[in-house]
């Protein structure tokens, strides 16, 4: 795997790396060790499956406060997603600043997420499917968002045809 950390400290596009012959290729999605020696959790406690009907379809900005703060591993299996994440760790050099990646399922890159960041997505391709993996458990009394339109924040979204986006996803409050 190919570690590149990302303008904002702490956040990583993982590439995977194919070994290929005739019959295909053999790659490692995952790897502790790896993990641990580029100094990141390597604790994964669940893994999530999101499938999505449609382009355009967008979800967030999600994230969990103390003491289930999440770390996340993200890669699209099918279809086309762009990620956005955004630093919300008071302190950190990068604090309220977000960026956006492109995973698709040809591209076989991740994006790391370190604990402290709000994380959402907007398929780009119907039929999308996307698997994450957490370091803590899911608790509803501990989750937050921000709402995927704060102003300010201005995130870069893609254009779409149409946006679906739960009630939830609508009603969460802007960025205090």
């Amino acid at each position: 795997m190919i570690f590149e950390e990302t303008r904002l400290k702490g956040a990583f596009v993982i590439t995977i790396e194919k070994i290929e012959d005739k019959r295909g290729f053999f790659a490692r999605s995952w790897c502790k060790k790896e993990f641990e020696f580029h100094g990141l959790v390597s604790t994964i406690v669940q893994s999530n499956l999101s499938f999505n009907k449609k382009a355009g379809t967008l979800r967030g900005m999600h994230y969990q406060v103390a003491p289930f703060e999440e770390t996340k591993l993200f890669r699209c299996t099918k279809g086309v997603i762009y990620e956005v994440i955004i630093d919300l760790r008071v302190g950190s050099p990068t604090y309220k600043q977000w960026i956006g990646v492109e995973l698709t399922e040809h591209n076989y890159k991740m994006l790391y997420v370190p604990e402290g960041f709000a994380h959402g997505f907007q398929t780009l391709k119907d039929n999308t499917e996307v698997i994450y993996h957490v370091s803590q458990f899911y608790s509803q009394e501990h989750e937050r968002g921000i709402r995927w339109d704060d102003p300010f924040f201005n995130i870069e979204w893609p254009e779409a045809e149409e946006r679906i986006i739960s009630e939830k996803d609508r009603s969460w409050p802007n960025y205090k």
